[in-house]
């Protein structure tokens, strides 16, 4: 991803931590398309980053600037890949580690952090409780804390996944871009990069209508959305399969909804049963064990058809954000 140096907040280069991350395959995905009647359906696979997620770009970038900050402590909340991902970018850059995690995560997470060197605590809940025991921990400001959206550098490590998109297809953007949504940063700095791209003349002004998926145990983009709470400040969610996704009071909502309303998008949930049921189906047909967040991806899409939101005849593009190794315990 730091081959887009020169649009990003590191100002030397001797300060980048990087494991090579960045610039994962696209890839067509033709034996699901052909059942849906869809004619160009492709997956950016990001499992095949450092730590086995998209969480590698925003702690590349993150670590990268706290230690062109001199910073050497860093602590977050996690759901589980953002915290393996920081424990790696801090060991490569020899700063300490702190790590809070949800008990039920499965265990490949938990380990890969102590691995790393990271000290892990673990805690009962959502990281919603996770971010309550930093915010605790953290009161005297000691560590860097880089918890979604509570630094800026994180969203600028994720909207390389916008340029990579627009440099893989021809600096022609897909029609459609499905994004298995929990903090959203994916979502909010790709909608960042596209703007950018067509601010320096790169693109054209026609953007993707952008989809964030959610699962039916936590999903309070879905209830601000269709009116049923004024936002997920209160929203109360449950552990769903996708760990990724039980994020009950994502702090960037108000920007996931603009990108939707902007893009002529909108959220989907999909259930547990659903879930599981897509991300072995990918796996059994394309070869691809990704993880259920990606899964989920599969199941909205085949809402979206259903119900006629999405035509044949537009490209689409799943964005699967991790490996489905770390599940399989």
């Amino acid at each position: 991803m730091w081959r887009y140096f020169p649009w990003l907040p590191v100002f030397d280069r001797a300060n980048v931590v990087s494991l090579g991350e960045g610039f994962t395959p696209v890839i067509m995905m033709d034996k699901l398309a052909g059942p849906l009647g869809l004619d160009r359906l492709s997956l950016k696979d990001e499992s095949l980053n450092p730590t086995g997620s998209f969480k590698a770009r925003g702690m590349s970038m993150a670590i990268s600037k706290a230690k062109e900050l001199g910073i050497h402590r860093c602590i977050v909340p996690t759901a589980g890949n953002a915290g393996g991902a920081m424990s790696a970018y801090c060991a490569r850059a020899g700063m300490e580690a702190i790590v809070v995690m949800p008990r039920h995560t499965p265990h490949a997470f938990k380990e890969e952090c102590e691995k790393f060197g990271a000290t892990l605590i673990l805690e009962d809940g959502l990281i919603s409780d996770c971010a309550r025991r930093v915010a605790e921990m953290n009161r005297d400001g000691v560590y860097f804390d880089v918890s979604t959206l509570k630094e800026p550098y994180r969203l600028e490590g994720k909207k390389t996944l916008g340029y990579e998109i627009a440099e893989q297809f021809g600096w022609e953007l897909p029609d459609v871009i499905l994004y298995p949504t929990g903090g959203g940063t994916g979502l909010i700095g790709m909608w960042k990069a596209f703007k950018e791209m067509i601010a320096m003349g790169w693109i054209a002004d026609k953007l993707p209508r952008m989809y964030c998926v959610q699962a039916e145990n936590c999903q309070p983009i879905l209830e601000t959305w269709f009116g049923r709470q004024q936002n997920a400040q209160h929203y109360s969610g449950k552990a769903t399969v996708a760990s990724g996704l039980a994020v009950p009071n994502p702090m960037g909502e108000a920007l996931i909804i603009r990108v939707m309303r902007e893009s002529g998008g909108w959220p989907v949930s999909v259930s547990e049963n659903e879930i599981l049921s897509a991300s072995n189906e990918i796996a059994r047909q394309e070869g691809l064990l990704i993880a259920p967040e990606g899964g989920a991806l599969l199941a909205a899409l085949k809402h979206l058809v259903h119900n006629g939101s999405v035509q044949g005849s537009e490209q689409i593009l799943l964005l699967n954000t991790g490996s489905g190794y770390k599940y399989l315990d």
